[in-house]
């Protein structure tokens, strides 16, 4: 039996569930502004996905690499989704909850 797409596939959903909690903080406390730090996540895990021998630690790190990137536009998309009220906003905005950004909205 070959398990290594299992391990794959349960690496992409780990890599999946991982950014979206990550966005949705990154989002509240930092705002739309914590883009350029999933883009530079995503460059360096690309970066090493093409460097690393182990053909299963590349594969893994290029579906980290495009998990972050892809958390790029979910960073602007959670911005609607809080303007919409689906997430509590900040509290230097009206009607807001995080007091430790600044206003963005």
């Amino acid at each position: 039996m070959n398990y290594e797409g299992i391990l794959l596939g349960a690496g992409a959903f780990l890599c999946i569930g991982l950014f979206h909690p990550l966005v949705i903080k990154a989002e509240y406390y930092f705002g739309v502004k914590s883009w350029w730090a999933f883009l530079v996540v995503g460059i360096l895990a690309a970066g090493g996905s093409l460097f690393v021998d182990n053909t299963y630690i590349s594969i893994f790190l290029g579906i980290f690499a495009f998990s972050s990137l892809w958390g790029i536009g979910e960073v602007f998309h959670q911005r609607e989704r809080v303007r919409k009220g689906w997430f509590p906003m900040r509290k230097s905005c009206p009607k807001a909850k995080n007091p430790k950004r600044k206003n963005e909205y």
